[in-house]
């Protein structure tokens, strides 16, 4: 673990529907970053964001400002986590219309993923994400954290009624993404990325 230079971790949280479970995922994540000296984390909220998905190569003043709050921050950014649930056996337009709006903000960086949901704990998203990413020039990571009956998982206090299971895949996450994160942008400061 690299405590010397920490990476810019971006979590990006997926849902924006009214009465969303993703702030209690979300806030049980950013916790376990925050107990490590080697990510430095921000969020990116899309309940806060507001883009539509058509593109235009010309984007209006609205969506000119809507992507100035997050294009920076997704630029800047060494590693992103995905914090995504399941809808219809997919993941939330929101999150393709963040996608899609950018591309070399995504390039030769690696991703997470967090899921959450019924029975299939949102996994079904995260296959289909993985080829989005792969489309964007990113490095989606082999380990997940997946909630199934997510409702169910968590207490009262935001926490999982058992976090044995959910910790330790945190910590594989995390410590994946940062041996990526390290070595894509090692490689970056020496040999720019061709894509």
């Amino acid at each position: 673990m690299d405590t010397t230079n920490p990476l810019n971790l971006v979590v990006i949280v997926a849902s924006n529907r009214e009465g969303r479970f993703a702030p209690v995922v979300a806030d049980w994540f950013t916790a376990r970053t925050a107990e490590r000296d080697d990510f430095t984390t921000r969020i990116v909220d899309l309940a806060e964001v507001d883009l539509p998905s058509a593109l235009s190569h010309t984007p209006s003043p609205a969506v000119q400002a809507e992507l100035a709050k997050v294009a920076p921050v997704l630029d800047a950014a060494d590693a992103f986590v995905v914090i995504t649930p399941e809808y219809n056996h997919s993941f939330p337009a929101a999150l393709k219309s963040l996608i899609d709006w950018h591309f070399k903000e995504w390039q030769a960086k690696p991703v997470g993923f967090v899921s959450y949901g019924g029975v299939s704990g949102g996994l079904r998203a995260v296959e289909q994400l993985r080829q989005v990413y792969a489309e964007m020039h990113a490095v989606t990571v082999r380990d997940t954290v997946s909630f199934h009956g997510a409702h169910g998982r968590f207490g009262d206090d935001g926490n999982p009624l058992d976090p044995t299971g959910p910790d330790g895949a945190a910590k594989s996450l995390l410590d994946q993404l940062g041996w990526w994160g390290h070595a894509l942008r090692s490689a970056k400061s020496t040999h720019p990325y061709a894509g």
